[in-house]
């Protein structure tokens, strides 16, 4: 009996040790998320917004983004790391932050060797904050090493991309020359632009397209959803993508109007698409894929699959449950459930739905230790009518990332 409580006692040590809560004094999270979790070597920071711990919100763009990036810090030092530990990031932007501003006030915080990143342009996001940042940080900082293709700019603010171990992050690659600044003509040219340019990438670190295990492709309505697709499914083995969350946006920096970035693994051996047994398989998307560890899975909503597929619930709170269910269909496929969750990011199509939505997304995840999380609303609300099928329009999505 001695024997069993102590094996029991050194199982539980060993759980906790992979999934640990940081959360720095003065912290305030307004849902239920966790402001940050280290786990499989890696910190995952929450979106972090623009006011400071009492709640204020400065006047200035600078010092927004300043503040901003002030809370990522609190919580990246309450882990033991530094900024210089950052290896990824991804930064949402109001109409009223400028892109330059933020450019401005980001070398201050990352002086030297600076992460990956991606940034967008998004319609809303919580209490009303401006700039929102979240950040992946690696334990180890031997482990960091950035990805310089030939004929990157010297002066970039950012890295290309960046190994943290044997994952490699890329930052957002737009459908614009870097150097000269032009923005093809047409759609299908801006597409093939930008994975040419997430392409180069891979390959300066010894990869390609099948080490991709996500992607997120954001884009503005002036990129058609159906041509996009066509052209990013040519890149990869037909049932076998990466993961993905594809989000339309408000904008895009410099006026771009596509964007990709992701996540790659070194060791192909250590790369595995999951697909649940009521899912077919897909020319653009594997439902989740795991990096060795770390499993990626895709952006989920209240979508019924069958042959009558569809969303036909007409409130976000049950939207919200039915994407829940289709997130554990995946994550059960694989023997992991929603306590393996470390990281989320949720869309919405209106923060006004804020609070309703945190009501049901609390229900899944452990309290004492929820998910780190993004939410924002990338577009203006959509107009709320169901279809002559009894379909009705998307009200949030989902993407999660879990550590077994």
């Amino acid at each position: 009996m001695r024997l069993l409580a102590t094996l029991l006692a050194t199982s539980l040590l060993a759980v906790s040790a992979e999934r640990k809560l940081i959360f720095p004094a003065g912290a305030k999270p307004v849902g239920p998320y966790s402001p940050g979790i280290m786990a499989g070597g890696l910190l995952y920071v929450s979106g972090q917004g623009a006011r400071d711990p009492s709640g204020k919100m400065a006047d200035s763009v600078e010092e927004r983004v300043r503040q901003c990036l002030k809370n990522v810090q609190s919580i990246v030092e309450a882990a033991g790391l530094s900024m210089e530990h950052i290896v990824y990031t991804q930064v949402y932007l109001h109409q009223a932050t400028s892109y330059e501003a933020m450019n401005k006030v980001w070398a201050e915080f990352f002086p030297k060797n600076p992460p990956a990143r991606a940034t967008l342009g998004v319609h809303r996001m919580p209490t009303e904050t401006t700039v929102e940042i979240n950040a992946v940080a690696v334990g180890d900082l031997a482990r960091k090493k950035a990805v310089i293709p030939p004929g990157y700019p010297a002066n970039a603010p950012i890295a290309a991309g960046v190994w943290a171990g044997d994952r490699l992050y890329l930052s957002g690659f737009l459908g614009r020359d870097i150097n000269t600044g032009r923005i093809p003509e047409t759609p299908e040219a801006q597409v093939q632009l930008a994975l040419d340019r997430m392409k180069q990438v891979l390959t300066t670190a010894g990869l390609d397209w099948r080490h991709m295990v996500f992607v997120n492709p954001y884009l503005t309505r002036a990129i058609p959803m159906a041509r996009m697709n066509e052209i990013y499914a040519r890149h990869f083995e037909f049932g076998n993508t990466p993961a993905r969350a594809t989000i339309q946006v408000s904008f895009l920096p410099n006026g771009a109007n596509i964007e990709f970035t992701g996540v790659a693994i070194r060791d192909l051996s250590k790369r595995r698409a999951v697909r649940p047994k009521n899912m077919p398989p897909s020319p653009t998307a594997s439902p989740c894929v795991f990096a060795d560890d770390t499993f990626y899975c895709s952006a989920k909503a209240g979508f019924i699959p069958g042959p009558n597929g569809g969303i036909y619930a007409g409130a976000v709170e049950d939207q919200v449950r039915q994407t829940m269910r289709n997130l554990l269909d995946g994550l059960e496929e694989a023997g992991l459930d929603f306590s393996h969750v470390v990281a989320s990011n949720v869309y919405l199509d209106t923060i006004d739905e804020f609070a309703k939505m945190n009501g049901i997304y609390a229900k899944y995840f452990p309290s004492n230790i929820p998910p780190t999380r993004t939410t924002v609303s990338p577009l203006a609300p959509v107009e709320r009518v169901y279809s002559a099928s009894g379909h009705f329009p998307k009200l949030e999505e989902i993407s999660v990332i879990a550590v077994r």
